[in-house]
């Protein structure tokens, strides 16, 4: 059942601080940089004044007391299918209810940042009833961030099972590590499919973001069978991965596709740097050696570059960082406010992050306060926003509405 979300006086304030916020402060961030003296390449790439009008929203929590979720995709029919980060994939009706795990989901390496992660929806779900996901494989060696495609058979009882499961593509190489698997699917208008990946954290293997010949800090674009398609920029390239659409990138755990079939990216920076991007066909966006941020010690990350001549600016970044994951675009009509806006969850904000463009660039930016962690962001098919929970280390996940007060 459908519940409203009370809280107690000092937690609803700081759902409503917006407002009281937009008369403080020009800016949605007014925290203090990470890097002080790095400045941005041109005016409006971080720090966005708030919009002038800021939507009064309601909250309704639609399904909670769930296990650590990661991801959630709405099924044609209007109930949600969701993946559990300890590997789980579930299905919860209409009124909240998680079915029963759905069987054949393959095993996943769950250690610190992997897991069962993104599910998307074949373009033809309503025939073929396909779904593809990534998860975090267990591998010799190692593991390493893959794709699979199946089918979906669902049952009378809320469960249901995935069948001729088919594991279509694999970040390249293997690593032993549990940290920056990215990922996200998003599908673009001809089908084809994105598949966005971290660069495995570590110093040595994160290098090989700028590594043609490394599946690390990549994005790739790929056919349903998980093949290269034949127009990527790479492919005639001597020993690069033909897969490869765009590099130097760190962890990607945000994408979504806008109203004209292209893709968007959030990608986590070190501490600051966090990135919006718009990812063209061969080009390099900097990481390890140009950023913005610095390292989790404080330290320069490499040479303390925000720009070169040869790699890619953000078209806008975070300092301090909101720690993104999962990305929407809204084009609904049930938030007008927001229309034409990207919607980014915010992991250390702990709310949505909205951004209201204009030209391909951040006019506005505005925070909704969730005072929780939000690993994904999705537009129902009621034009409302649903935005999935999260604890630190684990504990369980709501999955709360917002829509027009």
């Amino acid at each position: 059942m459908n519940r409203t979300l009370f809280l107690n006086t000092a937690l609803a304030a700081s759902l409503w601080a917006l407002p009281t916020l937009a008369q403080q402060s020009s800016t949605a961030e007014t925290g203090a940089p990470n890097a002080p003296d790095q400045q941005p390449a041109f005016a409006g790439q971080t720090r966005a004044p708030l919009p002038p009008q800021i939507a009064n929203l309601s909250q309704t929590v639609v399904a909670d007391d769930l296990p650590h979720l990661w991801a959630l995709e709405f099924l044609p029919d209007g109930r949600m299918l969701v993946t559990a980060k300890q590997g789980a994939m579930h299905i919860i009706s209409k009124d909240g209810k998680a079915g029963a795990a759905l069987e054949g989901v393959p095993e996943v390496a769950a250690a610190g940042q992997g897991g069962l992660l993104d599910v998307a929806l074949a373009p033809d779900f309503e025939t073929s009833s396909r779904i593809f996901f990534s998860f975090a494989e267990p591998r010799e060696g190692g593991n390493g961030t893959s794709v699979a495609s199946a089918t979906l058979v669902s049952d009378d009882q809320g469960g249901g099972k995935l069948e001729d499961l088919k594991v279509i593509f694999r970040q390249m190489p293997t690593y032993d590590g549990d940290k920056h698997f990215g990922s996200r699917l998003a599908f673009g208008p001809k089908g084809e499919l994105y598949v966005t990946v971290g660069e495995r954290s570590d110093r040595e293997p994160r290098v090989q973001a700028q590594d043609l010949a490394s599946g690390y800090g990549k994005v790739f674009r790929i056919d349903q069978s998980g093949q290269a398609l034949p127009d990527n920029p790479f492919v005639s390239t001597e020993g690069a991965l033909p897969e490869i659409w765009s590099l130097g990138h760190r962890n990607l755990q945000s994408a979504t596709v806008d109203d004209q079939g292209r893709l968007w990216t959030v990608e986590h920076g070190p501490r600051g740097g966090d990135e919006l991007n718009l990812p063209v066909a061969g080009k390099n966006y900097g990481w390890p050696e140009v950023t913005y941020g610095v390292e989790y010690s404080g330290d320069a990350v490499g040479d303390g570059v925000t720009r070169t001549g040869e790699t890619e600016q953000p078209l806008y970044y975070w300092d301090p960082v909101i720690a993104p994951s999962g990305m929407a675009f809204y084009n609904a009509d049930a938030i007008p406010e927001w229309k034409g806006a990207f919607l980014v969850g915010g992991l250390v904000s702990q709310g949505v992050v909205v951004m209201h463009m204009e030209d391909d660039k951040v006019k506005y930016e505005e925070r909704v306060d969730l005072n929780a962690r939000i690993r994904d962001v999705k537009v129902g098919p009621d034009g409302a926003v649903y935005a999935v929970t999260e604890q630190r280390g684990g504990g369980k996940s709501s999955i709360i509405r917002l829509s027009k007060s």
